[in-house]
């Protein structure tokens, strides 16, 4: 192999018994690995963060089954591309051969015309799909693809896999077992890998290349030093990414506009996509603005609907008013506590039984049974509303929701202990 490929590269696997991590798929007796070792393996993505193994993974599948194997990036293909891949992958095919696999990096970048395009040839058994996207397939593949495919979670690795994969870098690699590399510390190389497998390799090379003679002494200080003169201003795919959703998402969290608008321009000049940024803004509506304006919410859906269909340059004002408007609006979590509060209530509990009185009875059997009996109709009551239960018994005076400090919610309890008294603290 030659010195001239990268580091990551070189050290690619080949095999399930050399690939590092994801033990939960491909660990014996795994479920991925399970299928892998029937010979018969579905359309599937591979959902992680960048640099776990995703692409590796979709090699050693196709070279286990010794299959053909095409692949098209979603950044820089088209519709005439996937065309083409899939016309080829026709002509391969023999009686009763397997499909050829059909990679696709990064799929969520692929639009809907382009998703189209791919759904015949999986439908039709043309190809076997493997997807790779470092984003939520729910919102980003379209829902008749996305039927099709089985989606495998694949996690960030961990801190002996990245040790593991320093060591056989060191002891297995032709160029860099030849250097007398003594790794000192490693907590920098482990932090400004983020868990990438890549960017981990990436930086060990990168350090060890700068270093004319030997011994190569890597500390913490000098990964630093050399990645400070080196790193680009904006990775997309890497710890800076993550760092900078952070920083506009806390600063919105906080209230302070200009940092939110800050943090926004930073990764619009990277060229961070639109959708996710919007998304992103999205789940902030909910989780950290709630009830306490839940305008919010809708004005955060509208940006999302508007910078989908536009982009970039004009998005950017789009996604700048969203900003100042989410980082401006009064805060409230309480709809956020709730559900988590509930969903620990229910494990905790267990399936309850439904209070017979406000059970469905559609037939006879049920009415006699009493399904429905007793149950009040609060549009018959004045104020549309009169007291009964609805939890289980068991949990009857369980409080979930809780309002707080906030205009909007203040006159939200004002009516509940109108309406329930001492339940609401009256």
């Amino acid at each position: 192999m030659s010195s001239n490929q990268p580091l990551a590269e070189r050290l690619r696997p080949r095999t399930l018994d050399d690939y590092i991590g994801q033990q939960h798929l491909v660990g014996q007796g795994a479920v991925l690995r399970k299928m892998i070792e029937s010979g018969n393996i579905s359309s599937i993505i591979l959902w992680g963060p960048p640099g776990v193994g995703k692409t590796t993974l979709a090699k050693i599948i196709a070279n286990t089954l010794q299959r053909p194997f095409y692949t098209l990036s979603a950044v820089t293909s088209g519709v005439k591309d996937v065309r083409e891949a899939i016309d080829k992958a026709q002509k391969v095919q023999f009686f009763n051969q397997p499909n050829p696999i059909l990679f696709i990096d990064e799929i969520h970048r692929f639009s809907k015309a382009q998703q189209d395009s791919l759904l015949g040839a999986v439908e039709q058994g043309i190809v076997t799909l493997i997807g790779a996207t470092t984003e939520n397939p729910s919102f980003e593949v379209i829902s008749p693809l996305l039927s099709r495919c089985q989606v495998y979670v694949l996690k960030s690795l961990e801190k002996d896999d990245l040790l593991h994969i320093l060591d056989l870098a060191l002891t297995k690699d032709h160029t860099l077992k030849n250097r007398q590399i003594d790794i000192q510390e490693h907590e920098a190389l482990l932090r400004f890998s983020g868990g990438d497998a890549r960017k981990l390799l990436n930086v060990l090379e990168l350090v060890v290349n700068a270093e004319e003679t030997d011994p190569v002494v890597i500390t913490n200080e000098k990964v630093t030093n050399r990645l400070q003169n080196s790193m680009a201003f904006y990775d997309k795919n890497g710890e800076m990414h993550y760092d900078i959703i952070s920083a506009f998402i806390k600063s919105m969290r906080g209230s302070d506009p200009d940092a939110a608008v800050y943090w926004l321009a930073r990764m619009i000049e990277g060229g961070e996509d639109v959708k996710f940024i919007a998304r992103r803004m999205l789940i902030l509506a909910a989780e950290d603005i709630g009830l306490a304006n839940p305008n919010a919410l809708l004005l955060a859906q509208s940006t999302f609907d508007a910078v989908h269909k536009i982009g970039y340059p004009e998005a950017r004002i789009i996604l700048s008013e969203c900003a100042i408007y989410l980082a401006t609006s009064p805060k409230s979590n309480s709809a956020y506590e709730a559900i988590d509060e509930a969903l620990a209530l229910v494990k905790q509990t267990g399936d309850l039984p439904v209070p017979l009185h406000i059970r469905n009875a559609p037939t006879k059997l049920m009415k006699q049974l009493g399904y429905g009996k007793d149950y009040k109709y609060a549009h018959s009551y004045e104020n549309n509303f009169v007291e009964q239960d609805f939890l289980p018994e068991k949990i009857k005076n369980q409080r979930l929701y809780k309002p707080q400090n906030n205009p909007a919610e203040l006159k939200i309890l004002e009516r509940l202990k109108n309406l329930w008294g001492k339940r609401f603290g009256k």
